[in-house]
Parts: structure tokens; C-alpha cells; sequence
């Protein structure tokens, strides 16, 4: 299992291809290395990588892609619109013990109750912390009624109620019209889209090496080739992504003349700065937390194992 001691000085490495050239990533010792059209542009040691990201297409031998995968690194290769298109996964298959706790688990209401409480108080936190003025009781009651909630869908009610009112005020100054997940009916759903996507990417590989079964959710339920774990846990930590968006925008990091608006969908214009800018973004503010998303999918871990010992975790904003 990955230690804290030993995260904490892992990377998350973005590779971004630009257009028209050929390159490759691939094993020198214990370094992985990047060229393009024959040239070395840079390299660095496998044993400081969490995860890699690489956006557009690349060539990368079997070599790296086997010492990746044995030193528990994953791979995601992304389109240049920031999508996921493949994953080489690394991950702790023979964890039976720990996936036999999840498949026991009954009381799925309760937990899942304990994760959407922790998402609505991330978010009246993160209100706070952007110095907006919110109505309280709209949170406090969705809050009361995410520890009385009788079904799931009791539990999506008091979620749903929350956000919609949490998008409004976080981003009042933003041009903020609805959250529209994968539509990119604008310039913040398409960013909000691409934060959400490493998000998820970076507590899937997390949850992938402690051995879970990231199929098998809680509070979001069974459903064909859906990772409903990974739904699960990020919702706690999904506040951090929409901060960063609105930190953005007062510090005018973002630019509408980056993007352009085809067939219904905002994309990114073409060009290699762009792609890179607006993914550091999101990729430093994952960074900033890293520690804490590590000790709340441990404290996940560890209650899954033994509810008995260990108190349910929660992700503080």
C-alpha cells in the first residue's frame, strides 16, 4: 500500500503533444523520458510520479507501460478538449479481503448519508471562504434532512437542492447560468467538466492502490461500467474544483477568446499553451490537497475494513 510519507513527494505528470510532431515517452533506467521528433525534451524519475496525463497522441513503449503499472503509476491519455479517451490503470487486484467488506456492507443509506452531509458542509465552506453572502437555512435544511433521509432518492433531493443553490451564489459574478454536466453549453461547464475529469481520474488511481472496487458504490448505485465509488468519494472534494474556477475568473485567468463555440459545444481554439494553462490550473489546486484527499480515501480504507474502529472520514475544506 502507498504510504503518506512516500505520496507526498509524488507528481502528477501532464504531457502535452503538440500538433504535428511526433513523440514518445518512453523507460531510460528509471527515468521516463519525453522526445519529440527524435529530440530528448525532458525527463524524470518513475519513483516521484503518481500519475501521468497526456493530452493528444503520443507513442509510449510497453517497456514504460509495465514499469509504470508495477510501481503503481496510471496512465490517462486525454483528447485535446481535455476529455478522457483511455486509461492504463494500476491497482491492487488481490486486495480480497477489503472487496469482500464492500460487497458485505449493508448500511449503505447511512454511509451515503455521511457523504452527501460532507459535500453540503464543503460547500457552505466554500461560500465562506469566497466571502459570499448565502441563504442559510436552504443549506442547513438540506443539511438536517441528509441525516433524517429515509431513501436515496430522499438523499438526491436534499444534494440537488443544495447545489442549485450553492452554483448560484458561488458564481453570481461569473455569467453563471445552470451546471450542465458534459453538455459544454459554456465556457464554466466545459471547465468545470475538465477540473471534475482529473478529479476523478486522480481518486480513481488512488482507489485503485489501496484495492477497492471502485464499481461498487454507496451512495451511487450499481450501473453498467459506471465507477460509482469514485462518484462517491470525490463528492466531498468537488468544492476545491469549483473554488479554483471562481479564483480564476477574479484573477482573470480565464479567456473567452481561448475557446470557440462549435456545433453546440464551447472547445478549446487550437494550440498547445492553451491546453496546458488551463489544465495547470486545475492540476495545482488537486496538488494543493493532496495529502488530504490521500488520508480521506485512507480513512476510507480503514472503515471500510473495520467500522468498529475507525469513525467515518471526512474531507474538510
Amino acid at each position: 500500500m502507498l504510504t503518506l510519507p512516500d505520496f507526498k513527494e509524488k507528481k502528477i505528470l501532464l504531457v502535452n503533444v503538440e500538433y504535428g510532431h511526433h513523440s514518445l515517452l518512453q523507460l531510460v533506467t528509471d527515468n521516463i523520458r519525453f522526445l519529440r521528433d527524435g529530440e530528448v525534451v525532458n525527463q524524470i524519475s518513475t519513483h516521484i510520479v503518481f500519475a501521468i496525463f497526456i493530452v493528444g497522441d503520443i507513442t509510449i513503449t510497453s517497456s514504460l507501460l509495465k514499469k509504470l503499472t508495477a510501481q503503481g503509476i496510471s496512465v490517462f491519455f486525454l483528447n485535446h478538449n481535455l476529455a478522457t479517451k483511455a486509461t492504463v490503470m494500476a491497482e491492487a487486484e488481490g486486495n480480497f479481503l477489503l472487496r469482500q467488506k464492500q460487497y458485505a456492507e449493508e448500511n449503505t443509506l447511512t454511509v451515503a448519508q455521511m457523504i452527501v452531509k460532507n459535500k453540503i458542509t464543503n460547500q457552505v465552506a466554500t461560500l465562506k471562504k469566497a466571502k459570499m453572502e448565502y441563504p442559510e437555512k436552504v443549506f442547513s435544511y438540506n443539511i438536517a434532512l441528509s441525516e433524517t433521509a429515509d431513501t436515496h432518492q430522499e438523499l438526491l433531493g436534499a444534494e440537488g437542492n443544495a447545489s442549485k443553490s450553492y452554483f448560484q451564489t458561488l458564481f453570481a459574478d461569473i455569467e453563471w447560468v445552470r451546471r450542465a454536466p458534459q453538455t459544454k453549453e459554456d465556457v464554466n461547464n466545459l471547465l468545470l467538466d475538465i477540473g471534475y475529469t482529473y478529479l476523478f481520474n486522480y481518486c480513481d488511481a488512488l482507489l485503485r492502490l489501496f484495492g477497492f472496487d471502485v464499481y461498487k458504490g454507496v451512495y451511487h448505485q450499481l450501473f453498467f461500467q459506471r465507477k460509482s465509488l469514485v462518484c462517491d468519494i470525490m463528492e466531498p472534494i468537488r468544492p476545491i474544483i469549483d473554488y479554483q474556477l471562481l479564483k480564476s475568473h477574479r484573477l482573470k485567468q480565464i479567456h473567452k477568446k481561448d475557446f470557440v463555440f462549435i456545433k453546440g459545444r464551447y472547445e478549446f481554439k487550437e494550440g498547445f499553451t492553451t491546453h496546458k494553462t488551463y489544465s495547470s490550473l486545475f492540476l495545482d489546486a488537486i496538488n494543493e490537497n493532496k495529502e488530504q484527499i490521500y488520508n480521506y480515501i485512507l480513512g476510507y480504507y480503514r472503515y471500510t475494513m473495520n467500522h468498529v474502529k475507525y469513525p467515518f472520514p471526512q474531507f474538510t475544506i
